[in-house]
């Protein structure tokens, strides 16, 4: 069993299809343990917006993407937990503290956030979070 923090980035591609769509959907295998920000609705909040604006989806469908994505197997964690964390994580690797909430969270819960974010991963897969951080198409 492996224990995964998803970040919007991932969640995203589970409603669209879209390069790593098939992989981001093997992260929700139910050997698996998905954990979050709780902020990640309002994120995905955001993208949906974004999604209705530019007609990829129409108001019913959104809102159907929101119903659903509150109905999957993810842990919700109050980013006000962590927060002190994800401030230090931000400033020591230039990322914005939304993301560092995310692997924040990692290194808290032992496990590895899965993102399809290429930038973030790119600053995080071979500094000191490397362990905490995996791309989603690496996921097996």
């Amino acid at each position: 069993m492996s224990l995964f923090i998803i970040d919007a980035s991932v969640a995203a591609k589970w409603f669209v299809e879209e390069e790593h769509s098939e992989a981001a959907l093997s992260v929700l295998d139910k050997n698996n343990q998905l954990h979050a920000p709780d902020f990640l609705l309002l994120e995905m909040d955001s993208i949906i917006c974004k999604w209705i604006r530019r007609g990829a989806v129409s108001p019913q469908e959104g809102s159907d993407v929101r119903d659903a994505l509150r109905q999957y197997p993810i842990q919700r964690h109050p980013f006000i937990s962590f927060p002190d964390s994800a401030f230090a994580i931000a400033s020591r690797t230039g990322k914005s503290i939304y993301d560092c909430l995310y692997i924040a969270l990692a290194a808290l819960l032992k496990g590895r956030m899965v993102t399809a974010d290429r930038k973030l991963y790119d600053v995080l897969k071979s500094g000191p979070f490397r362990k905490h951080v995996v791309w989603v198409a690496d996921i097996k």
